[in-house]
């Protein structure tokens, strides 16, 4: 057997912990440990033999980085085997296992919180095995030599090992480790007496297998030049005054959060004014309290004879929180002073011609009829075709027509001028007639399609707007037209504002005009007829 006061003085445990930090480097421990072999002889790898054989240990660890630690560790057994077989073959050994590892640990803050409870870890390096043995040999096993008797062998070998463990957090300096480990043994010849069971046949030679329980302390005391518990590393408040109560982060408590640390604020439950060492303050106003209608108004903001806030718009909101002060009397503000706005537009609801649908200032507040359906109204009049010299539609105009339909019921916040245009030939007082019927034909379309009357207006230019030269075919075919043009209701009506009034056939009279014998198909002289000054605009379905 190998002193006693030699491996306890090197007992380096196969037991480590992860209580070392970057605030306590180094570690110490110790541990209890059981011992398994399986070697020539035989062995009893996973079994328990009672009463148990218990060993002892100790290690000392250094940590290096979050993730690794160094360990010289060893332990100390006493072993008996016994072969299950005859004749009998047994030894006991005192084993000292002296190793240095290097650690991986997962509790790193990356996989795990470096102060999780559970911090599993792995451990791998070279070692030295000793050991004191002896035992007595059969005569027919041939792992054996071929004379029965005893032995008594000193080993002492390389080995390497591998060792997996759980710690258990028990405080920031104390660790509880629950590990195994598997030792194996390189005696580096074929020397019976340099085996464990003075057998050197056979394929395992000697393996161990250990279990460990122990416990781990770090060493020295993390710094905290503020002494208030927290280390400096994680401190940030780290000159807090002797004695103060401070939170995890090392800083004073704020019971009340008013910025004034409880050791400070003479109201700690009340939130106040560091001026005022933490208490609340009267307002300030120069209203006493008791006749202070608006006892909490903010220091410095002008107030009325009652202490209240000033409101200089009168809409409810002090001039204090009013984002719009200068709003006009009676108009409906939000909870910041400034106009509502029901449609989030940014044109406000007293402003806006449509309040309920969006649309940009430009427009009033009133959505704009996207491109694509101005294009439809714009080339309407391409598609818009009459009976010779009537005012009567032909069917291929009915789907343009509709188009048009239903592109006032989507923009409900629209009225549609139709105006009618014809080319210089013929009389210029039957043009106007034709011009006025024309447009009024698609009017009545449009009517018996579900328009309300006073949405769409309709009105006859004759030959006064030309958009083409009369003097050639082409011309005059394009002067003979419709034109269709929205406009927000309520607005200049769109052809006016293009070509000007209507001219009348009274007017052609006046000017001593002679009017056609012969009528075209329509309704009573041409006029205009014009969609109201204002009405509220019908919501879309």
């Amino acid at each position: 057997m190998l002193p006693g006061a030699l491996l306890l003085a090197a007992g380096l445990s196969a037991t480590t912990a992860q209580a070392q930090t970057p605030d306590r480097k180094t570690a110490i421990g110790v541990n209890l440990s059981y011992l398994q072999y399986q070697g020539n002889l035989g062995g009893d790898f996973g079994v328990m033999h009672f009463p148990l054989q218990v060993g002892v240990g100790a290690h000392i660890t250094r940590y290096i980085s979050p993730t690794f630690d160094l360990s010289l560790l060893g332990n100390y057994e006493s072993y008996r085997f016994v072969a299950d077989a005859a004749p009998r073959n047994e030894f006991t050994a005192s084993i000292g296992m002296f190793d240095l590892g290097l650690k991986l640990k997962f509790n790193n803050g990356k996989f795990i919180k470096e102060d999780a409870f559970i911090q599993p870890y792995l451990m791998a390096g070279p070692g030295f095995f000793a050991a004191n043995s002896r035992g007595n040999y059969g005569t027919f096993n041939p792992n054996l030599t071929s004379t029965p008797g005893s032995f008594s062998n000193q080993v002492r070998s390389f080995e390497i090992f591998g060792l997996a463990g759980l710690r258990f957090r028990l405080s920031p300096a104390i660790g509880l480790d629950v590990t195994v480990s598997q030792h194996y043994a390189f005696p580096g010849d074929n020397n019976p007496g340099n085996e464990i069971d003075n057998s050197v046949t056979g394929t395992y030679h000697d393996r161990f297998l250990v279990y460990g329980v122990g416990l781990t302390a770090a060493l020295g005391k993390a710094k905290d030049t503020d002494g208030d518990g927290v280390p400096d590393r994680k401190d940030k408040c780290p000159n807090t005054p002797a004695g103060v109560k401070v939170d995890v982060n090392g800083c004073p408590l704020d019971t009340d959060g008013d910025g004034v640390p409880d050791y400070q604020d003479k109201c700690p439950e009340v939130k106040g004014l560091p001026a005022l060492q933490g208490c609340p303050d009267s307002d300030g106003d120069g209203v006493a309290d008791a006749d202070d209608k608006c006892p909490n108004t903010p220091a410095g903001v002008r107030v009325d004879a009652s202490g209240c806030p000033l409101d200089a718009d009168g809409d409810g909101v002090p001039d204090y929180l009013d984002k719009c002060p200068g709003t006009p009397s009676g108009v409906k503000v939000d909870a910041t002073g400034c106009p509502l706005d029901r449609d989030g537009d940014g044109v406000p609801d007293y402003q806006d011609r449509c309040p309920d649908r969006a649309g940009p200032a430009s427009n009033k507040g009133c959505p704009e009829i996207p491109a694509e359906q101005k294009k439809i109204l714009n080339e309407a009049t391409k598609y818009i075709n009459f009976d010779f010299n009537k005012a009567t539609l032909k069917p291929s105009s009915y789907p343009r027509l509709n188009q048009m339909v239903q592109i006032l019921n989507d923009y409900p916040d629209y009225s549609l001028s139709i105006a009618g245009h014809t080319d210089s030939k013929g009389d210029e007082a039957y043009n106007l007639r034709l011009s006025y019927e024309r447009a009024a034909s698609a009017r009545k379309y449009m009517l018996e399609h579900g328009i309300p009357a006073e949405r769409i207006e309709s009105r006859g230019y004759g030959k006064t707007k030309p958009i083409a030269d009369n003097k050639t075919a082409a011309g005059q075919a394009l002067n003979r037209r419709v034109d269709f043009d929205p406009y927000l209701t309520g607005e200049t009506n769109a052809a006016e504002a293009k070509y000007g009034p209507a001219p009348s056939i009274a007017e052609l009279k006046a000017e001593g005009k002679k009017l056609p014998g012969k009528k075209t198909t329509g309704t009573g002289a041409p006029h205009s007829r014009k969609a109201p000054a204002k009405k509220a605009p019908a919501k879309r379905k």
